[in-house]
């Protein structure tokens, strides 16, 4: 089962969930776009947990340096996500609600996601 996630694969917090299916870096400005929508979306209502975290850094070093002279300066971060990863979670709001403000958020990542209910 190589590829698929293990760790954060299960709904724990909320009743409402975004679950990774391809696997892929994702940045932290990616990460609070999704946040972001799924707020404004609720509108006061409910709460939400954000399951991933941006603790990679990606380093770039400019086009016009030499070679040597050490690693680039990080640039961005990103969090690693496997299939089965759950990104987001929600919970205190009505599943009509839930469902519209999770596929917005879904359009803000880089990957094919789907919205889960826990049992």
């Amino acid at each position: 089962m190589k590829g698929i996630s293990s760790r954060g694969n299960k709904i724990c917090f909320g009743k409402y969930a975004l679950q990774a299916l391809e696997p892929a870096w994702i940045t932290s400005r990616q990460i609070e776009a999704g946040r972001r929508a799924i707020t404004r979306n609720v509108s006061r209502g409910g709460k939400i947990w954000v399951r991933l975290f941006p603790d990679k850094p990606v380093t770039l070093k400019s086009k016009e340096s030499r070679m040597g002279s050490g690693k680039g300066s990080p640039e961005y971060w990103v969090a690693v996500v496997k299939p089965g990863r759950i990104l987001y979670e929600m919970h205190g709001v009505k599943k009509k609600i839930a469902k519209k403000a999770i596929e917005i958020a879904s359009s803000k990542m880089p990957i094919r996601t789907k919205f889960i209910i826990s049992v």
